[in-house]
């Protein structure tokens, strides 16, 4: 029997650490085994075409691919009907009823893949014998028995990248787990059903990092809570600092109020900078929400960890809107305070309703109402109304492209000193939104109208429209059209140059007039009025920088 194991990542750099394990545990003993990675954006008729010189087709399905998978699953069938179609992954392990009543859909793995995938090529075509199995036999659905939990030991000798090409990975995302659960039970997320840790074999962890670190580049660890374990996080950050190569970045998703001091000392003292990223979910700042979700967080601790390691490890840190007794002051206070931070990216979710999850299944005790497609996303609840959701989309997409796109940092920054970064980013995605399509705008498009934007709202402030033109101005790694603040008279500038013996043969500058101290802002972020003077330096081919 041909069978491919598949899945459609969400970008052409992704890739699937399961569909590559399965066919690692399973390659040698059946011959006909074939893995295959696509992406969501793909022809979905180029897809089933590939997928239709196989017998069966396993599909690893998650929430960001399941639409498409099942638009390919459809396709596969009219080309060929006799092909078998089996579905795995968390979007198709839970409430699953309405995917097996289709059609074009023959079986379903729920949970771990290891068991059942492996008694499903030995025992095929007798279903009954595959554990973890869901099936039809004729028009009733069969469930069988699940599978006990797979020995992760005998991941010993694993090296689940070996069947890639290796110059196919340095421009690859890759991704390894160490350990499988998590010992937290936040309602509004699918690891907090599998409550037992479970670690690899150590060797195995270090053969297979080592293998990522000499092919790849940027590596993300799958594990919940990296740092569960102290003994454990140090070991592998030794391990790491004795084989990375230039050009490596890990990163890690870390709870921070429990990250020992150890660990703290260890970074300050070995770990070069921005080796590391850190992901935090903070979620919320508001206690009595994240107790209602049985999430336990110090934010106060949290953040004296983040201020104490952020000049060493990038940090990427979530908040979460939408969550029970989380009302609109709640959520403007938890943006303003992490945005506080200065984290070089803020990423802001909105709650989802995952399948098996215990707040999808507790909907109703607080109004949820969500989106029955995928990814599940809230409307609207007693809490927010679905006005007050759009609005905070909106601010959002303000949030992406001005800061994590790195527009507007001295700006944004600015903003969080003086006034209410909620506001302005909450009224500037509402402007940008009367513009242009979020979706579809120019760099020219960007400037332009958060300069408008912050004449209509803070019109007197020439502080803020300085700081937006420099900001344009250090986007470029070549000298740009002259917008938004004019430079200094030509032959000032010139003679300027000349005084402070820069290099006007090597590099281009410009020359703007500010009404304070850009250095003393960018610093210590305090602002002193002074009359000085901004030089920009640009090489043409990094970005460009202040050089007096």
């Amino acid at each position: 029997m041909k069978v491919l194991l598949a899945t459609l990542n969400a970008k052409y750099i992704h890739t699937n650490l399961a569909i590559r394990l399965l066919y690692e545990l399973n390659q040698v003993k059946h011959q006909g085994l074939g893995w295959k990675e696509f992406n969501i954006k793909e022809d979905r008729d180029e897809i089933a075409e590939y997928c239709k010189q196989f017998d069966t087709v396993a599909f690893s399905c998650y929430i960001w691919n399941i639409t498409q998978t099942l638009e390919v699953c459809k396709k596969i069938k009219v080309l060929n009907s006799d092909i078998i179609i089996l579905l795995g992954g968390p979007e198709v392990s839970y409430e699953y009823e309405d995917i097996i009543d289709l059609d074009y859909i023959d079986y379903i793995i729920v949970g771990e893949g290891e068991i059942a995938f492996q008694e499903f090529l030995d025992y095929y075509p007798n279903p009954e014998l595959v554990s973890s199995l869901v099936w039809k036999n004729g028009k009733e659905i069969k469930e069988n028995k699940l599978a006990p939990m797979f020995d992760l030991t005998k991941y010993e000798n694993s090296m689940p990248y070996q069947f890639d090409k290796p110059e196919d990975l340095s421009n690859k995302v890759l991704y390894i787990e160490t350990s499988r659960g998590c010992p937290y039970k936040c309602e509004f997320c699918l690891a907090s059903l599998d409550n037992k840790v479970r670690y690899l074999p150590n060797q195995t962890i270090k053969n297979t990092l080592l293998y990522m670190m000499q092919h790849g580049k940027v590596i993300k660890f799958l594990d919940r809570t990296f740092n569960i374990k102290k003994d454990f996080t140090l070991d592998i950050f030794q391990f790491i600092l004795d084989n990375y190569r230039p050009g490596n970045v890990f990163q890690f998703e870390i709870t921070a109020d429990i990250l020992h001091p150890d660990i703290i000392q260890f970074i300050h003292d070995k770990v070069p900078d921005n080796l590391f990223r850190f992901e935090i979910g903070i979620q919320t700042v508001n206690q009595k929400a994240n107790l209602e979700v049985k999430r336990k967080q110090s934010f106060e601790k949290t953040t004296s960890i983040i201020k104490q390691l952020d000049y060493k490890v990038e940090m990427h840190l979530d908040l979460i809107v939408g969550m029970a007794l989380d009302y609109w002051e709640d959520i403007k206070y938890s943006i303003e305070e992490v945005f506080k931070l200065f984290a070089p990216e803020m990423q802001l979710g909105f709650l989802k309703f995952l399948k098996g999850t215990p707040v999808r299944q507790k909907y109703q005790e607080h109004g949820f109402v969500f989106d029955p497609n995928p990814p599940y996303q809230i409307i609207e609840s007693h809490y927010l109304s679905k006005e007050q959701l759009h609005q905070i989309v909106e601010l959002e997409h303000a949030l992406e492209i001005y800061w994590n796109g790195k527009k507007a940092i001295h700006s944004l920054k600015y903003i969080t000193k003086q006034y209410s970064i909620f506001d302005f980013l909450l009224g500037l995605g509402h402007y940008f939104g009367t513009q242009r399509d979020f979706h579809k705008y120019s760099l020219t498009d960007v400037f332009e109208i958060i300069t408008a934007y912050s004449k209509i709202t803070y019109p007197n402030d020439h502080v803020l429209q300085q700081l937006i033109a420099i900001d344009y101005y250090l986007h470029f790694k070549v000298k740009p059209k002259s917008l938004f603040l004019e430079e200094i008279e030509f032959t000032t500038k010139n003679k300027l140059i000349d005084q402070l013996k820069l290099n006007h043969h090597k590099y281009r500058y410009v020359v703007l007039p500010l009404d304070f101290d850009f250095k003393a802002f960018s610093t210590q972020q305090i602002i002193v009025t002074e009359p000085k003077n901004i030089i920009i330096q640009y090489n043409g081919t990094e970005k460009a920088e202040v050089v007096s």
